[in-house]
């Protein structure tokens, strides 16, 4: 069985969180978010912490300019517990007010740039936010006054009209001590996309955010000379999870951009010499795709994290090829867990493709079937996951707590298998597998199937309806080049049992909607399905 054991993995203990949960932990670690910022200044107070555009920070001007946006916190009334909502897009000023949020004990609640007014207007209400930082071209999208009596402050990045600007929340008093917090306290409350009824809010716990930071810094070799490029809204799990927090657990430096565009993102690559991006497969074709991919020194780049899809066989070899530095690490997590669950060692992409990796150190994942009892090893089931990065619960919410926990470990409505060697493997979301006439299939290997074709970029398969069957087969495909839809089924024919071959594939040229993560919004393509 594999394990992580052949890495430097810092020792480990079981301790007791969140109540019932006892729970392997780092047994040297920050005590809070502030404490990591706070060791990172010290460790490598010249170095660069922050770049976005003609903007660049040291680790010595992120901690102080931290503790100066705390004071202007304080100074219009906020107290530690307050929740304090953020809607930017990619920007210096998240990073620095997540931590400014962190030193004065106050709870970041994050809203994504492409939310409208009724989504942010149920997250401000739900989560009790006194605070706004907004920028200033979202501030139509903003919901009334009348409608948000507890929202006392509206900060906007430029200073619109009826805002307070977000330079002169920097106060120049930082006298004041960071809050006393405990690492049990939420930090920050991330709400999921909300697949059925209202979105939830993830509580993130202090801990969680360290612990899930301390994984990818030990899994990774992340070192203070690294420099991360942040492709994915960091206003999300992944951006916050995978870049923000590595980054500061190693007191390396993050490259903000703010959005992925293939050939700016190769062109900052080169010039900022990154050496670790987190992205989604179709991101790595896209920078493929680039006619003029090779004349970009890219050489500096080592770790190529990915996720939310399975890396085509196809991507990973032309990567191997074109550049043979960069270590390819699948990982696989949700907001819950405060992203990793699991990662691949690298040495084991290339072997393993279809499998998200294994348990990250000190998690916990089993597979259960639909009366709660565990499946043999190779069986498929529920994915259930226990760490020190689950988190407590959601917000406001006890009953779907309940719902979703089990002493610990954390439901994730995922189809998977754990084989023999430990190694982890994502078919579906329950939702998502394909019942033709009592005949189960699970998109994902059909999507696999598809992404190896070197005309298609990307695919996403869902069920038909079907009144003989139940459901049938339908595939979405974007192609870089002409071909049609007998050619893709009888490319996969050759591949698949019969049955999983779609029956109808519509082609396109555009890109499949996605949420922020970054994950495919296969809801979309379905309501397109019954439209049409």
């Amino acid at each position: 069985m594999m394990d992580w054991s052949q890495y430097p993995i810092p020792a480990m203990r079981l301790e007791a969180r969140f109540g019932d949960r006892i729970v392997p932990m780092f047994n040297r670690r920050p005590a809070s978010v502030w404490a990591m910022v706070a060791e990172a200044a010290a460790r490598n107070p010249d170095g660069e912490a922050l770049v976005c555009g003609d903007e660049r920070m040291t680790w010595r001007e992120v901690a102080r300019t931290s503790a100066q946006i705390a004071a202007g916190f304080r100074e219009i009334g906020l107290k530690p517990g307050d929740r304090v909502a953020l809607l930017l897009g990619n920007r210096i000023e998240v990073v620095l007010a997540l931590y400014g949020a962190a030193h004065l004990g106050l709870v970041s609640v994050m809203l994504g740039i492409r939310q409208q007014k009724p989504e942010i207007a149920y997250v401000l209400t739900d989560s009790g936010a006194k605070a706004l930082i907004h920028e200033d071209e979202l501030a139509e999208r903003l919901p009334d006054s009348a409608e948000l009596p507890q929202l006392l402050h509206r900060i906007s990045i430029g200073g619109t009209a009826g805002s307070l600007a977000f330079s002169d929340l920097v106060a120049t008093e930082t006298s004041q001590a960071p809050t006393a917090v405990r690492e049990e306290d939420t930090a920050m409350i991330l709400y999921t996309s909300g697949t059925t009824g209202k979105p939830k809010g993830a509580m993130l716990a202090h801990c969680n955010l360290v612990h899930s930071a301390m994984v990818y810094e030990a899994c990774l070799g992340l070192r203070s000379d690294d420099r991360s490029i942040a492709a994915v809204p960091l206003a999300h799990v992944t951006g916050i999870a995978a870049n923000i927090m590595p980054m500061a657990r190693c007191a390396g430096a993050l490259i903000i951009v703010a959005e992925f565009k293939a050939a700016d993102y190769l062109r900052t690559a080169s010039r900022e010499r990154v050496t670790h991006t987190v992205m989604v497969p179709a991101m790595y074709n896209l920078c493929l795709l680039q006619i003029d991919f090779d004349s970009y020194d890219l050489s500096a780049w080592r770790i190529g994290g990915y996720g939310g899809a399975p890396m085509p066989v196809a991507t990973i070899e032309r990567l191997a090829e074109r550049l043979p530095g960069l270590k390819l690490v699948n990982a696989y997590g949700s907001t819950e867990t405060s992203s990793p669950s699991t990662i691949m060692p690298p040495e084991f992409t290339g072997s393993h493709s279809d499998s998200v990796g294994l348990p990250c150190p000190g998690a916990d994942i089993v597979v259960m079937d639909a009366t709660g009892r565990e499946v043999p090893r190779g069986e498929i089931g529920e994915i259930w996951i226990r760490s020190a990065s689950v988190v407590k619960g959601y917000w406001n919410n006890p009953r779907a707590t309940v719902e979703g926990f089990t002493s610990g470990y954390w439901h994730s409505g995922d189809l998977g298998s754990i084989d023999a060697d430990n190694f982890v493997r994502v078919f579906d979301r329950q939702k998502d597998m394909i019942n033709r006439g009592g005949l189960k299939i699970f998109s994902a290997e059909v999507e696999s199937v598809l992404a190896a074709h070197p005309a298609v970029v990307e695919s996403a398969v869902i069920a038909r309806p079907c009144p003989v069957l139940g459901e049938r087969v339908h595939a979405v495909v974007v192609v870089r080049a002409d071909i049609d839809s007998p050619a893709l089924r009888s490319w996969c024919a050759e591949r698949l049992s019969d049955y999983k071959v779609p029956e109808t594939i519509v082609i396109s040229t555009e890109p499949l909607p996605r949420n922020a993560n970054g994950k495919i919004l296969k809801r979309d393509l379905r309501d397109e399905m019954t439209d049409a």
